[in-house]
């Protein structure tokens, strides 16, 4: 990233204002769908289209437009006025939007006249018909992928950089992806205000809303509990990469590997960079999921009162309701009604609908009936085989989720020393706040892929001679290292 101003090197790459001057004013709708109608013709044609045909289609795009009047061109120069001739029309446009930077007519050796869409141009043009159809609102893995690469202790030790731009990557789509989220909700919104019959306000809901957010990405979004992985993943790039030197190093070889010019501070502000922009990204999430709840609640509530206002002021009771709101608009002309509440004009009356019963007596709700009181029945003090095998099931099912591979990482982490220490078993026991599950979870978990750290026994280096044994927490277990990785 230069410390040159966006503004200065936006305006040297478009050559001036003009550029963007063509779509704003009152012609704007106008030049929108000619350069639309010219970058597609020009697309085809890597050579470009004759002067004639850009005239043509420029014709074509001006029958659509009646009220068209050509304007200044922004730079004090006014455009002449072409009477009622189209194409002397099409003509003066096109030389503004050749003036403009919009098309080019590079000479040529035979003296042919092409015009060509310049590439600025065509990016811009992508964007505005991205803005005008958005596509789908969709939430992937990319944020769920990042967290998990951050936890993934194998690929932080041997591709750090790897790593950390994997995740930056993923980090940037997932946000774009809430962002979308954020801006459909906000559409459908929109819409649902804008249905004045309760037939479209349902499809909006039930049809629009419900296929393309609540059942699809709002969904994935819930199941992919964010509030309880993010936290976890920031504090593993403070914890594992930043204040680790040896992952700084490695991620600084890695950058002066890939950019031999940089200077070895540069390439270290620049992982420094990295990191933090990693945490921003990853901090960004929580708020922008809150905003996407707060945004969808708020659709739901107001469905609820648009269904409601839908139902009375389009059926038969809508000219008593406007009659009535129309009396009160004018007997509380510029006051509040909460501060009249006390001396209220003589509002016109306000009568319910008819009730009615659709299905008689029988459509209402019955009670059910109460049942007398039964004595608890005492549980048979004899133990049977089924209830001896369900116990131990389920004590078998509670030791394997609780001697984990995460459990035995966290006791070895909270052990003295750093990567590569070699810790004794007749050590382990030394520090307070260890338990006999924790090393047996260590010594389960040893030759894990996810294990950080390695296990040695000496029976391996001679298995004629009888290992050593050591009492550990009233367990007795054969002599081993614990090297951190």
């Amino acid at each position: 990233m230069t410390d040159e101003r966006l503004s200065t090197a936006l305006f040297r790459e478009t050559r001036g204002a003009a550029f963007f001057r063509v779509l704003s004013g009152k012609n704007a709708p106008f030049y929108v769908d000619v350069l639309d109608a010219l970058e597609g013709a020009t697309a085809d044609h890597a050579d470009g289209i004759a002067r004639e045909e850009s005239m043509a289609i420029i014709s074509e795009v001006l029958e659509r437009h009646p009220d068209f009047e050509l304007e200044p061109d922004g730079e004090g120069d006014e455009l002449p006025q072409a009477s009622s001739d189209v194409r002397e029309k099409a003509r003066l446009l096109l030389e503004y939007l050749l003036k403009a930077h919009w098309l080019e007519e590079p000479p040529r050796r035979d003296w042919r006249r092409m015009v060509l869409f310049d590439a600025h141009g065509a990016t811009l043009m992508a964007a505005l018909r991205k803005v005008a159809w958005p596509d789908a609102a969709v939430f992937t893995d990319k944020l769920t992928g990042a967290c998990a690469m951050l936890a993934d202790e194998a690929a932080l030790s041997e591709q750090p950089w790897q790593t950390v731009e994997n995740c930056l990557s993923h980090a940037r789509e997932g946000i774009n992806e809430l962002r979308s989220m954020q801006k459909s909700v906000q559409r459908f919104t929109r819409q649902q205000l804008e249905e004045e019959t309760l037939k479209g306000n349902l499809g909006v809901v039930f049809d629009d809303y419900s296929e393309k957010i609540s059942h699809s990405c709002y969904a994935a979004l819930v199941r992919a509990r964010l509030p309880t992985r993010l936290p976890d993943a920031v504090r593993r790039i403070g914890e594992r990469l930043a204040d680790d030197r040896g992952a700084l190093q490695e991620m600084q070889t890695e950058v002066l590997r890939r950019h031999p010019d940089l200077s070895a501070e540069s390439a270290r502000a620049r992982v420094a960079a990295a990191l933090e922009e990693l945490i921003e990204l990853l901090e960004r999430v929580l708020p922008m999921a809150d905003e996407i709840d707060r945004r969808t609640a708020d659709f739901t509530r107001r469905s609820l009162a648009r269904f409601r206002y839908l139902q009375d002021v389009t059926g038969e009771r809508r000219t008593e309701l406007k009659s009535f709101f129309e009396a009160a608009n004018r007997l509380l002309a510029g006051r509040r009604l909460q501060r009249h509440q006390s001396a209220l004009p003589d509002l016109p009356d306000f009568l319910l609908p008819a009730v009615k019963l659709p299905g008689g007596l029988d459509s209402l709700y019955s009670p059910p009936n109460r049942r007398p009181p039964l004595e608890q029945e005492a549980f048979d003090d004899a133990v049977s085989d089924s209830d001896r095998d369900s116990g131990l099931h389920d004590m078998q099912r509670t030791l394997r989720e609780s001697l984990s591979v995460a459990r035995a990482n966290r006791f070895v982490q909270a052990l003295p020393g750093g990567k590569g220490d070699r810790i004794e078993s007749r050590d382990l026991m030394a520090s307070a706040g260890h338990s006999a599950t924790d090393l047996i979870a260590m010594l389960l978990h040893a030759q894990a892929p996810e294990a950080r750290y390695r296990l040695e026994v000496d029976r391996l280096s001679d298995e004629r001679v009888a290992p050593a044994v050591d009492t550990l927490e009233d367990l007795r277990v054969e002599r081993f290292a614990i090297i951190k990785k």
